[in-house]
């Protein structure tokens, strides 16, 4: 008989390791595969961009994708909060589909504003794929919560790694349909994301966030909720029904209680005066800022020198180990943080940025040494994106942690789509070099605020 996860407290309690255990292999399968329909779009779509309208906007259309999954994250979560995981994550990717296929249609007609229509669309499958770290520890032990969703981090790595590959012979194949060059990899991620969200349509059940919404309300004791619990488990609580459907006095009073000053404002406020909470959201903004900058224009660059038969093969080969360098050594760079301490590894990813300018900046047309720049960047993006974020994390109240953590990463989608609408006009009317020194120009403050004194005992000294 199947169980009722809204009976009494009484009734028979789910099997909750089985059900994390398959969710976890459902994620890691269509995290694969979304991370190739993302990935193939990051690889060809400055280049479809700079075809279609030119180089100066290649990287608007760049920052359009970035701009669209911070957008859509605000839709996809409210209905998640709503009806669970399952309807967030179909709509995300169906929202993706949608923009691949408008940007093919794009490419056919040459139309430079459903092209940016399009891109942006094209965000949801980014926005699913980040959503669904989170759907990752909704069931997740407490002690094993990090490595479950690194499980989901390293599949999106294996789809990303691999996806760039992809798209030169996407490109081959529909350009014998008639599709015209550089649409074919777009129609090839609109069918991923097809075909995640059909498998999570189909097999995402019951839903993670439902059912730990539904555990968390039998658990809920009578009684009032210490001031010491923690806000989200809290909120967690409130939010999920009682049996019967009502509400009972349990939870009325939890859902009452939700922190006040959750928002981006009391976020910021916090930030403010915490010196630690500015370092690791500037270490993750400027990381990623300088990141998006270099990357975004290196296909236009190896455009420059290869020909149309070379190019997505090279910028394949390039990409895919840059994305390497960003995510394969992770759990070093966890280690190291751990270990070092913080500002160290943020000083540390700096360092990397910054060679990795030099060296991409100083290649000229030499493809190697191209992609040695590009693993140096993806390695210093994973040294301040880790450090800081840890840092972020462990310096704020658990109250207000969410929230601050919203701020950052918002921050940071505004400095990667700023970033990568400005490389285009950098690239168009300064070259490659000029924009390489200028993004490392950008990482030489979070220098000087790394070097800041802080207090004995500060976070970022332990460890």
């Amino acid at each position: 008989m199947a169980t009722d996860l809204t009976a009494p407290r009484t009734a028979a309690r789910p099997d909750v390791a089985s059900i994390q255990r398959r969710t976890l292999r459902l994620l890691f399968t269509t995290q694969i595969i979304g991370g190739v329909g993302v990935t193939i779009g990051i690889a060809v779509g400055a280049l479809l961009a700079a075809r279609i309208a030119g180089t100066a906007v290649a990287g608007v259309a760049q920052s359009a994708g970035v701009v669209g999954a911070a957008l859509l994250a605000v839709p996809v979560t409210r209905i998640m909060a709503r009806h669970g995981r399952r309807p967030g994550l179909v709509l995300a990717y169906a929202v993706g589909a949608v923009g691949g296929l408008l940007v093919v249609l794009a490419a056919a007609t040459r139309w430079v504003p459903l092209l940016f229509l399009g891109m942006l669309l094209f965000g949801g499958g980014t926005a699913a794929n980040l959503q669904a770290r989170y759907t990752a520890v909704d069931l997740a032990e407490p002690a094993r919560r990090g490595r479950q969703l690194s499980l989901i981090v390293w599949a999106t790595t294996i789809g990303a790694v691999a996806a760039p590959n992809f798209a030169a012979l996407a490109d081959r194949v529909t350009t014998g349909w008639g599709l015209p060059p550089l649409a074919g990899p777009f129609a090839f991620s609109a069918a991923a994301f097809v075909l995640a969200a059909v498998v999570l349509l189909g097999l995402l059940r019951p839903d993670p966030l439902l059912t730990a919404r539904r555990l968390a309300a039998a658990d809920a004791p009578a009684a009032d909720v210490p001031p010491a619990a923690d806000a989200t488990a809290t909120a967690v609580a409130a939010e999920a029904p009682a049996a019967g459907g009502g509400a009972t006095p349990a939870t009325v009073p939890v859902a009452r209680r939700a922190p006040r000053g959750a928002g981006m404002r009391a976020a910021w406020s916090v930030v403010r005066g915490q010196p630690a909470a500015r370092l690791g959201i500037a270490a993750v903004a400027v990381g990623h800022l300088v990141m998006v900058a270099v990357m975004a224009m290196t296909p236009v660059r190896l455009g420059e020198s290869h020909a149309d038969a070379d190019v997505l093969r090279l910028v394949g080969i390039v990409l895919s180990l840059h994305i390497a360098g960003m995510y394969a050594f992770s759990p070093v760079v966890g280690w190291l943080t751990d270990r070092f301490g913080r500002r160290a590894v943020i000083l540390g990813g700096v360092g990397l940025l910054l060679a990795a300018c030099a060296v991409a900046g100083t290649a000229g047309h030499h493809t190697p040494r191209l992609s040695v720049g590009l693993v140096l960047l993806g390695l210093g993006w994973s040294g301040t994106m880790v450090a800081g974020s840890t840092l972020l994390s462990e310096s704020v109240a658990a109250e207000v942690r969410p929230s601050v953590q919203g701020l950052s990463d918002l921050i940071m989608g505004l400095a990667g789509a700023g970033a990568a609408v400005v490389s285009g006009f950098v690239m168009q009317f300064a070259g490659y070099p000029v924009l390489t020194l200028l993004a490392a120009v950008a990482a030489v403050p979070l220098v000087a605020l790394a070097l800041r004194p802080v207090p004995t005992g500060a976070p970022d000294e332990e460890g």
